[in-house]
């Protein structure tokens, strides 16, 4: 009975954040109420508090999940064995298809994540960073084994962040290009542009 209980809570929270980002893209972070989500969801909204303590607590979930599980595939693509070529182009591969997978989720993250205040901005605003500072390791150890020409790297990886992040804005699932497409050009165009002149 105890194991229903947790699996039906686990449920529901499912159920809560799902709704919140559908309608969180709908209406905007602002615009949206507890009692928008509550209503979603079937419950009163004094019930939705047993599951979410606030609607930045309930924002900065939505997060930590989408950016979390990117975070986990770049540290371990940055751990691997493989080149830095290699590396790269998997990071940005990962990087488009989690956003093109996941749009409404990073269409949130990426619109509303200066709605955050204090502590979960601060832990959100730090998943970001690392990202960041993962994509220039790899740049680094590029520019060292003499794969890649020397560079600027910490601009260089925000300007590869900014053009993967920047898919939310235009990507359409019924678009002229598949997510694959989308990221093996960008990983392309990065490649060639930062290449070692041979």
């Amino acid at each position: 009975m105890r194991k229903r209980a947790v699996t039906d809570i686990a449920n529901k929270e499912e159920q809560i954040l799902a709704e919140a980002v559908r309608i969180f893209r709908q209406k905007g972070y602002h615009a949206t109420s507890m009692q928008n989500i509550a209503d979603a969801v079937g419950l009163q909204k004094a019930s939705l508090y047993h599951y979410i303590p606030s609607k930045q607590a309930l924002l900065s979930k939505i997060f930590e999940r989408s950016i979390g599980a990117l975070t986990r595939q770049l540290e371990a693509i940055h751990a691997s064995a493989d080149t830095p070529t290699n590396k790269l182009r998997r990071a940005i591969e990962s990087h488009v298809l989690a956003l093109c997978e996941q749009l409404d989720t990073y269409t949130v993250y990426l619109s509303e994540r200066r709605a955050l205040t204090n502590r979960y901005h601060a832990r959100v605003r730090a998943e970001g960073e690392k990202h960041a500072r993962l994509i220039e390791r790899i740049l680094e150890e590029g520019v060292a084994r003499k794969q890649f020409r020397a560079m600027d790297t910490k601009m260089v990886a925000l300007a590869i962040l900014g053009m993967c992040n920047w898919v939310y804005q235009w990507y359409s699932p019924e678009g002229r290009l598949t997510p694959q497409e989308i990221a093996n050009i960008f990983a392309d165009l990065v490649l060639e542009g930062i290449a070692r002149d041979k």
